[in-house]
């Protein structure tokens, strides 16, 4: 990793994201992070940003008020801008049912918030490495899912 990434996270649980921060200041990659507190703020953000200055990757939480992570992954798809930005779903839920769904959709990866910060830390990097690995695309069904 040479190149500095620019992360956006879109959660609206503060604690949330005051340790995927921790995690990535603790894992000392050349990275800044956005953070967006539900799918009304992200959508405009990434709207006022959609021809230069889009976020690397996204990590998406699911369940946001407002407009939740299902919603803002089928608008970012069908925007031409946006419809290439790298999704990472970053939620609490593991049903396979929505894993499924998100990967239909589109998403890029699926990691379930672990509820230990060592597992976070690791899996918010295994998360970025194989992105990057990948050219950012999206990998075969059964390698969707990260886990720490």
């Amino acid at each position: 990793m040479n190149k500095h990434y620019n992360l956006l996270l879109a959660d609206d649980d503060d604690d949330d994201c005051s340790f995927f921060k921790e995690a990535l200041d603790e894992l000392s990659l050349p990275v800044s992070l956005v953070t967006v507190n539900d799918g009304v703020q992200l959508m405009d953000h990434l709207v006022a940003k959609e021809s230069n200055d889009l976020p690397d990757i996204l990590f998406l939480d699911l369940n946001m008020p407002r407009k939740n992570g299902h919603e803002c992954l089928k608008e970012i798809k069908e925007k031409e801008a946006l419809k290439d930005l790298p999704i990472v779903i970053f939620s609490t839920s593991l049903d396979i049912e929505i894993v499924d769904l998100m990967y239909t959709k589109g998403a890029t990866y699926y990691i379930r918030k672990p509820g230990e910060f060592s597992k976070l830390k690791s899996v918010i990097n295994n998360a970025l490495i194989t992105t990057l690995e990948n050219n950012l695309k999206q990998p075969a069904r059964e390698q969707f899912v990260l886990m720490p």
